[in-house]
């Protein structure tokens, strides 16, 4: 049995200037990113529709603007609805934490609509672009939550060789170190398989549905060895509010993706 090394969360002190693990691996996640999506930008059906690194830089512009915004603005309105009604102002506290990837992608999504508009191109033809580029990203925000020892899993048997005590928690039981599930599932198994499904042109939006099935899926079952939110525990048919978010997340994907190949015939 293991135990969470309690990591300091500041990486680096520069006299007041403190830096975060956890914002360090936000960079890294924008980072990767513009790396990934200049690579997909020079694919030959991108850049022949004029896609240049230029628009990609703009794109992650946009895009992080949807993912501060909607992350918190989800996790207040999906998590702490009541909360945050009586305490609007602390909304916009967002180093206080709590962020919702639920909220962070409509935020992203609301971001690439505005985007798709202004400079004409259409909406799904962005988010094809974008989606094989993100899962990257996600597992960084996981690794952060393990530094921070944040989100930890539900318990586990003493017995599984790296079941983890996470003293964050106010308890001395084995827990999935459900972080690291994520960070394997959502993040990089999600990445190789949908870099690989990416790497020749699909029907316009079937990529996107793709995301939106891989990434529903997978975090439905890593919901399963994650603690659920001590304020809203285990809702109807004892799913949590992470599980039934990603429902309609797999309904649209698996809409979208028939609906495009309908499209190509």
């Amino acid at each position: 049995m293991l135990v969470h090394p309690q990591f300091n969360p500041i990486a680096l002190s520069l006299g007041p200037l403190q830096v975060h693990w956890y914002g360090l691996t936000y960079m890294a996640a924008f980072g990767l990113f513009l790396w990934l999506a200049v690579l997909r930008a020079r694919r030959p059906w991108f850049a022949q529709a004029g896609w240049t690194r230029r628009d990609v830089e703009d794109l992650l512009f946009f895009g992080v603007l949807g993912v501060v915004l909607g992350g918190r603005l989800g996790y207040a309105l999906f998590y702490k609805p009541g909360y945050y009604a009586s305490h609007p102002l602390e909304v916009l506290m967002v180093w206080r934490g709590g962020m919702s990837f639920h909220g962070g992608l409509l935020g992203v999504l609301a971001a690439m609509a505005l985007y798709a508009h202004r400079r004409k191109r259409h909406f799904l033809e962005v988010t094809d672009l974008i989606a094989p580029c993100i899962p990257i990203g996600l597992a960084c925000g996981r690794l952060g939550n393990f530094i921070n020892g944040e989100l930890w899993g539900r318990a586990a048997s003493p017995d599984l060789p790296w079941a983890m005590v996470f003293p964050q928690s106010g308890t001395d039981f084995p827990r999935h170190p459900s972080q690291l599930y994520q960070f394997a599932l959502e993040g990089l198994l999600l990445f190789v398989l949908l870099w690989l499904y990416a790497r020749k042109p699909h029907p316009l939006g079937r990529v996107s549905g793709m995301f939106l099935i891989g990434y529903g899926v997978l975090r439905f079952v890593a919901e399963y060895f994650r603690e659920p939110d001590s304020f809203l525990g285990l809702l109807a048919l004892n799913m949590s509010m992470g599980q039934w978010l990603c429902v309609p997340m797999v309904v649209a994907g698996v809409l979208l993706w028939t609906a495009s190949g309908r499209r190509a015939r």
